[in-house]
């Protein structure tokens, strides 16, 4: 059984400027077509200070930290045994390339089902702004499979 007692758990925080490039690379690839992803003046157009950033690019900006693994590790998970869940994403306010992300990871739920042959990790990642002004949230749902022999 995953340690309950990690819930709350906060990891060090960490920051992010969003870059043009990869915003583009990132709304190509999830196969996005509106302009405002791709094109500075039409996202100005639009009203956006710049390009805006792709609607599930916050959950890429978890790899950006020093261990992208730092939940696994954490609460000694063996990579082999994990499904990626569900991932969910709340928006306070629009964000834009060139914008200087701070972001701040949290384990807010473990929880089993089937007898605890199947636990649930929910992990919060807050993304302000450099005034601190909350932005985004990001919550992703990490699957651990038990087998009889755990």
């Amino acid at each position: 059984m995953l340690d309950r007692s990690k819930i709350g758990y906060k990891f060090s925080s960490f920051q992010v400027e969003l870059e043009k490039g990869r915003l583009r690379l990132f709304a190509k690839a999830i196969g996005e077509t509106n302009p405002v992803y791709f094109d500075e003046s039409a996202a100005r157009d639009a009203g956006y200070r710049s390009m805006l950033m792709p609607p599930t690019f916050p959950f890429s900006l978890g790899r950006e930290i020093a261990d992208p693994t730092d939940t696994l590790t954490l609460l000694n998970i063996d990579l082999a045994s994990v499904l990626h869940g569900q991932q969910k994403f709340r928006y306070y306010a629009s964000i834009c390339a060139g914008d200087i992300l701070c972001g701040q990871k949290q384990v807010v739920d473990i929880y089993d089902k089937k007898n605890g042959t199947l636990e649930f990790v929910e992990v919060k990642t807050e993304f302000c702004d450099q005034t601190g002004e909350l932005l985004c949230e990001a919550v992703q749902t990490i699957i651990v499979r038990r087998t009889g022999a755990e």
